[in-house]
């Protein structure tokens, strides 16, 4: 962006600066620390300068909004169109709470729904289950059978109303529950907004919510990608998830490498199985997690877009614009959040929720202050709803289009991001011979991911433990008193209610008709058809989610058994 001659005079004034303005005050009080990093411990430079972006190709490397490489945004107006969605994550205790939480939120000003599910609906596993004693609907909604789901969305428009169901490993019963319900009210497949998290390979690196192996784990995955590409168009049937794997403490890097190569992963898959890469890859989307590092993040966010719009571009021949526009939502850092001083964490998301915003997500999840202690209370998802509200309708930070685009800083960050997160993704390309999927089975199989996710979590706690990471509030500027807030409880007859409707549901309905969509999704899984359209019929037949999940576990058996852990 700048020619040779201008480069030469601003590396000579920069010379001068050094010598005559900077070496003077740094012998006069030096700088607050030897070493300044982001909290991935990527070190960054006191300044920048149009030196720094010197190999800088405006048109192909930034471009404009809403064209390739699509650095600065996926679509050309960005939030001047309209904002983000704000997707507040909800769900505890049993369908009718987690239902009048979605009102709640709905009647505050939320956009769009994102549902929480308990560990027995996460797992697989049905409320009566005995691993499910103590879990019923402590940190999500417990849902069981369709019963759960026609209640859960009891007075909320499927049409107008996009939800978003975070679950991995049971995520085909979950849709297809979403299915049943859309059709039980005679709502038109494809109208169903929404988007299933889905991410299996996640899980394997990051999670570790599994029920099967990774392979026929995969190929439920591409199962519901394929039937949703036909049956609901306007569903985001995977989620491809970045957010749990920063969560477990890896860096912003491993965090963008790891989750594009996942999506990278499933790509290959659906294409192996015949599908078009331009009917299915447009409906493909992506979760972040925007953590402190306020710049790191913004880089990471526009890096993404440019890795994502090149590889789907080269390496698969995607040729629509929708195939290699990346879209995402974003969360702020759960694990950013403090027990102590609870409070201070108003301040965290809101630094967060900003980035996520200028680094330009679709839509944004904005953590509550009490959630190091507990399920949200409403008053504290108010207050982060409100964060949201606040960023967009005040601050302005919405009426520019990539503000911090031709920033140096920022420029640089996201040249050094994307090429160290290629390093990563052409690594696990190797480690399958060619193929990104593979590399990510083989390295699931050999620990590659969790060593590097280990690796990273161990020393940034070193450098807490040391000091050199400053938390405030736990190794600095603490407080002796307590500051909890009044936290969410959970009602005990939370379960008692929960196995009540289960119990009920299992008498009311035609177990000769259970038995017979559970053979008939047996026998389609053995001759290697699409499950989906099985799923949906076991589903409408008020067969429970343990049962369905059962058929999968007898044929391929638990991967906790495979791996010794049973």
């Amino acid at each position: 962006m700048y020619d040779d001659e201008d480069l030469d005079e601003i590396r000579e004034a920069g010379e001068q600066w050094e010598a005559e303005t900077l070496e003077p005050t740094l012998e006069r009080r030096g700088e607050r620390r030897d070493r300044f990093a982001t909290v991935s411990n990527h070190e960054v430079d006191r300044l920048y300068t149009p030196d720094d972006v010197s190999d800088l190709d405006y048109l192909e490397d930034l471009g404009f909004p809403g064209e390739e490489p699509y650095t600065r945004g996926p679509y050309p107006t960005m939030y001047r169109g309209r904002t983000w969605t704000m997707r507040q994550f909800a769900g505890f205790g049993t369908a009718e709470e987690t239902n009048e939480r979605f009102h709640y939120l709905i009647d505050e000003g939320q956009t769009g729904l994102s549902t929480a599910f308990d560990m027995p609906s996460l797992m697989g596993l049905d409320s009566d289950d005995p691993m499910s004693e103590g879990e019923i609907g402590k940190e999500g909604v417990a849902v069981d059978t369709l019963r759960d789901m026609e209640i859960l969305f009891d007075g909320i428009d499927l049409v107008e109303i996009s939800t978003s169901f975070t679950i991995n490993p049971s995520a085909p019963v979950i849709y297809a529950m979403y299915v049943a319900l859309a059709d039980q009210r005679d709502v038109p497949r494809e109208k169903l907004r929404g988007t299933l998290q889905n991410d299996m390979f996640k899980e394997f690196i990051a999670q570790k919510e599994w029920v099967i192996p990774p392979k026929p784990s995969l190929d439920l995955v591409t199962d519901v990608l394929e039937f949703s590409t036909r049956e609901t168009p306007k569903f985001h049937p995977i989620s491809v998830s970045g957010y749990h794997i920063r969560e477990a403490g890896s860096t912003a890097v491993q965090e963008l490498a790891f989750t594009l190569a996942d999506g990278f992963g499933y790509v290959e898959d659906a294409m192996d199985r015949g599908l078009d890469v331009d009917e299915f890859a447009p409906r493909l989307s992506f979760f972040f997690n925007c953590h402190n590092s306020f710049f790191e993040e913004i880089a990471k966010f526009r890096a993404a877009r440019r890795i994502y719009a090149r590889v789907m571009d080269d390496w698969y021949g995607a040729e629509a614009d929708e195939s290699k526009r990346l879209k995402f939502h974003t969360q702020t850092a759960g694990q950013s959040l403090t027990a102590q001083q609870p409070l201070n964490n108003v301040a965290r998301v809101t630094i967060q929720a900003l980035a996520g915003v200028l680094g330009g997500t679709q839509s944004l999840h904005t953590n509550s202050f009490d959630e190091a202690l507990a399920l949200p209370g409403e008053k504290a998802v108010r207050v982060a709803l409100r964060t949201q509200q606040i960023i967009a309708d005040e601050s302005g930070a919405a009426d520019i289009v990539d503000p911090m685009g031709g920033s140096f800083a920022v420029e640089t960050l996201t040249n050094e991001i994307e090429e160290r997160t290629m390093r990563y993704i052409e690594e696990i390309r190797e480690m399958g011979d060619g193929s990104v999927r593979d590399g990510i089975l083989n390295g699931i199989e050999d620990g590659y991911f969790l060593r590097e996710i280990q690796d990273a979590s161990y020393e940034y706690q070193e450098r807490v433990e040391r000091g050199e990471e400053v938390v405030v509030g736990v190794n600095k500027y603490t407080l002796e008193e307590d500051t909890s807030p009044d936290i969410l409880q959970i009602d005990e007859t939370t379960a008692e209610r929960q196995l009540g409707r289960l119990e009920d549901v299992k008498a009311d309905r035609d177990d000769a008709a259970v038995e017979k969509a559970l053979e008939a999704l047996r026998e389609a899984s053995e001759r290697g058809e699409n499950t989906m359209p099985y799923i949906v019929d076991a589903v409408k037949a008020y067969a429970t989610m343990g049962e369905i999940m059962g058929v999968f576990e007898d044929l391929y058996g638990a991967y906790s058994e495979n791996l010794g852990l049973a």
